[in-house]
C-alpha cells in the first residue's frame, strides 16, 4: 500500500469530536486522514445544536412583539415568514460547512468525502480505496431513533423538520426529552398548533424534578397541549391531514407528526463485524476511559459511546484522546459537572446532581429554591414564571447542584459551572455581590433552606 494511503490516525466521522480529534492531532505532528460520507460539522452543525438555536430564536419574536406593548411600542403586522427563516438557516449552515473544511485543511489533516468502512483493525475502505493507519477513530455519532407503529413512515424526525416545505399549521410532537421539548416550543412560538405527547408520567427524565414540574406548567403556559401517559399508536392520511391515533383511544388530524423519542449509535456499514470492537448492553460502543476499544487499535468517543449526548463533550473527548495518543501528557476526561440547558421555552439550565441523585447516593444535603416572576414581566404582562434551585452537601457546604427554569438559564449556569467545578461553597456564594437587577443575583443571595 502507497505511503499516501497510509497515516496515524483515520478518523471515521467529521463531526464536532471526529473534527477536534483530527485538528489536534495534526497539530501534534500526527498524519491524519478524516471522511464524512454526510455533512462536515455533523449533527450539531447540520441538524441539531447550531439550527436549533437559530429557530429558538426566531420563535421568541413572537412573544416579544406581545411583551413589547406593555412597554410602550405599538407593533402592528407582524407576520412569520416560514421559507425566509429555513432559507437563512440554510445559509448559515452552508458558511460553517466551509469552515469546517478549511480548519481540517489548515490543521493538515486530509479530508475524504465518503462513507467509511472498517475492512480489519487497521484498515478503512472509502470509495473503493483502501487505507491502512495505526489508529482508528470512530466518532460517528448518534442518528435519530423512530419507533415502529402502524403509519411510522410518515412521522419525520429532527433531521428533516428543519427544512419542511411547508410551515406544519398543527404539529404533533412525540417524546419528552431535550429535543422533543425544543421543537414543540420553537414551533408553537412560531405560530403552529402544538401538541406534544410523553409516555410517562413527566417528561424530560435524568432532570431534577422540581424542574421538570416547574417546566411543564410553564411549557403549557405558553399555549403548547402537552399530554403525559399518551404516545401514539397509528397513523394515517386523510383528506384534511395526517391522523394519529392515541392510546387514550382519541385521535388527532395535524399537518406534521415529529418523533423524537431518541437516538442511536449510528454504526450501520460501519463494519464493526470485522474487528473486535464490542458493544455494550445498550448498544453502545464499549471504550475506556482512553476511549480505546475491545480492538487496541480502534478507539470510539462521542455520541456512540453512550455519554453524555453532548456537543462540548464530543470536543472534551477529543481533546484528551489527541493528547494521550499524540501528544506528551495522558489526560483523563472529567464528567463531574458538565452542564447543559434546554432550549425550551422558557430555558432550563442545569450543572451537578438533582435532589433526587443526592438522596440515592445517600448525601445529607440544604435545598434551597426561589420561585419569582421575572422583572421584565411585571410590565410585559406575561404570565411566566422563573425557578431557581441549589443542592448544597452538608457535610463539606459545597454546591453541588444548581438548576433554573427562565430565561437566559443557560447562560447564567456557564458561569456557575466554573464556580461548582472549582469547588465553590455556599459561603461563597453567598460572600459573591449579585449584579442588580438580574435574575442571576438570585443564586448568591438565597439565604434560607427548605424546611
Amino acid at each position: 500500500m502507497d505511503n499516501d494511503n497510509s497515516c496515524d490516525l483515520f478518523v471515521i466521522g467529521a463531526g464536532s469530536g471526529g473534527v477536534r480529534a483530527a485538528r489536534i492531532s495534526a497539530g501534534l505532528g500526527a498524519k491524519v486522514i478524516v471522511a464524512e460520507g454526510l455533512y462536515l460539522g455533523g449533527t450539531c452543525v447540520n441538524v441539531g445544536c447550531v439550527p436549533k438555536k437559530l429557530y429558538v430564536y426566531g420563535s421568541e419574536f413572537g412573544k416579544a412583539f406581545k411583551d413589547a406593548q406593555g412597554f410602550g411600542w405599538t407593533v402592528d403586522g407582524a407576520s412569520f415568514n416560514w421559507p425566509t427563516l429555513r432559507d437563512n438557516k440554510t445559509r448559515e449552515i452552508s458558511r460553517l460547512n466551509s469552515i469546517y473544511d478549511r480548519l481540517l485543511e489548515g490543521s493538515g489533516a486530509q479530508v475524504i468525502s465518503g462513507m467509511a468502512k472498517l475492512i480489519d483493525a487497521q484498515t478503512v475502505e472509502v470509495n473503493g480505496t483502501q487505507y491502512h493507519a495505526k489508529k482508528i477513530l470512530l466518532a460517528t455519532g448518534s442518528w435519530p431513533t423512530k419507533p415502529e407503529f402502524p403509519g411510522s413512515e410518515l412521522a419525520i424526525t429532527s433531521n428533516e423538520i428543519f427544512d419542511l416545505d411547508t410551515f406544519p399549521q398543527r404539529l404533533l410532537v412525540v417524546g419528552g426529552g431535550y429535543i422533543a421539548t425544543e421543537f414543540a416550543c420553537i414551533f408553537n412560538g412560531l405560530g403552529a398548533q402544538v401538541t406534544q405527547l410523553y409516555r410517562g408520567d413527566l417528561f424530560m427524565r435524568g432532570f431534577d424534578n422540581d424542574i421538570r414540574t416547574f417546566a411543564a406548567e410553564e411549557i403549557r403556559k405558553t399555549g403548547v397541549d402537552l399530554r403525559f401517559n399518551s404516545n401514539i399508536v397509528s397513523l394515517s392520511r386523510t383528506r384534511e391531514g395526517l391522523e394519529a391515533q392515541l392510546t387514550d383511544g382519541s385521535s388527532i388530524v395535524v399537518d406534521e407528526v415529529l418523533c423524537a423519542t431518541g437516538r442511536h449509535p449510528n454504526l450501520a456499514g460501519l463494519g464493526l463485524e470485522t474487528t473486535a470492537v464490542k458493544l455494550d448492553d445498550r448498544g453502545y460502543v464499549s471504550a475506556d476511559a482512553h476511549f480505546q476499544t475491545d480492538e487496541p487499535s480502534i478507539f470510539a468517543l462521542g455520541d456512540m459511546t453512550g455519554g453524555p449526548q453532548l456537543t462540548p463533550v464530543a470536543i472534551e473527548q477529543a481533546m484528551a484522546f489527541a493528547q494521550t495518543q499524540f501528544g506528551d501528557a495522558e489526560k483523563v476526561m472529567d464528567y463531574s459537572f458538565i452542564p447543559t440547558a434546554v432550549f425550551c421555552q422558557p430555558n432550563i439550565g442545569t450543572v451537578g446532581l438533582t435532589e433526587e441523585e443526592t438522596k440515592a447516593r445517600g448525601i445529607e444535603i440544604d435545598v434551597y429554591l426561589s420561585d419569582f416572576k421575572p422583572m421584565k414581566h411585571t410590565l410585559s404582562g406575561r404570565d411566566e414564571r422563573t425557578l431557581m434551585k441549589m443542592i448544597v452537601d452538608k457535610s463539606s457546604d459545597r454546591v453541588i447542584g444548581l438548576h433554573m427554569v427562565g430565561p437566559d438559564a443557560g447562560e447564567i449556569c456557564q458561569g456557575m459551572a466554573v464556580a461548582m467545578k472549582a469547588g465553590a461553597t455556599k459561603a461563597d456564594f453567598d460572600s459573591t455581590v449579585g449584579i442588580h437587577p438580574t435574575a442571576a443575583e438570585e443564586f448568591v443571595t438565597m439565604r434560607t433552606a427548605r424546611g
